[in-house]
């Protein structure tokens, strides 16, 4: 039986999980790589099934490790349903991402940290907001939602550009690296 091992598949693989750990060690900066997962995830891997999976699973088990290592809350509510909603809607707008290149990976990072950013306050707004009491529910409310998230927006749009450029970045790396020791073995 002849095995052959998708070095690429193994890498995506990798680099998704260590970029999920680092959700959890850079949290106080709230320097989240999320965007970046769902935006790799969606451009490189060919299996539909699996681009979903990894980001959403590597989301999960981050999750996890802030609610069982007491770190944060790690499920806080209904409206954290919906930011996994937005993430695999990020990965299916990477679908379209089908020329990798430096420009591209950064306009579709800025993109997508744009849909998360309009998205996810949306979704506070009108389902956790009502739990929470955190802003009045009417338009100055809903503003005053916006406004006290662009500080947050900022980080992230920062962290969406890294970590995209470093998972398309050490992808490359990686794959020429593998394609160079094949042809020369």
């Amino acid at each position: 039986m002849n095995k052959t091992i998708n070095y690429g598949f193994i890498t995506a693989i990798l680099l998704i999980l260590a970029a999920a750990t680092s959700r959890v060690v850079m949290y106080p900066h709230n320097f989240s790589p999320i965007i970046g997962m769902a935006v790799f995830s969606g451009a490189v891997i060919k299996d539909r099934r699996l681009s979903f999976a990894l980001p959403i699973v590597s989301m999960f088990l981050s999750d996890l490790m802030f609610e069982v290592f007491n770190i944060a809350p790690g499920f806080w509510g209904w409206g954290q349903l919906v930011g996994y909603g937005i993430l695999a809607l990020i990965t299916v707008f990477a679908f379209n991402l089908k020329k990798i290149s430096v420009l591209n990976i950064a306009g579709f990072s800025i993109a997508s940290s744009v849909i998360f950013f309009v998205l996810s306050n949306l979704s506070f707004f009108l389902i956790d907001n009502p739990v929470y009491h955190t802003y009045t529910q009417d338009a100055s409310g809903f503003v005053d939602c916006y406004v006290k998230a662009l500080p947050f927006f900022r980080t992230s749009l920062v962290a969406d550009l890294v970590y995209s450029g470093a998972l398309f970045g050490a992808y490359y790396l990686v794959n020429n690296f593998v394609a160079r020791k094949q042809a020369v073995a």
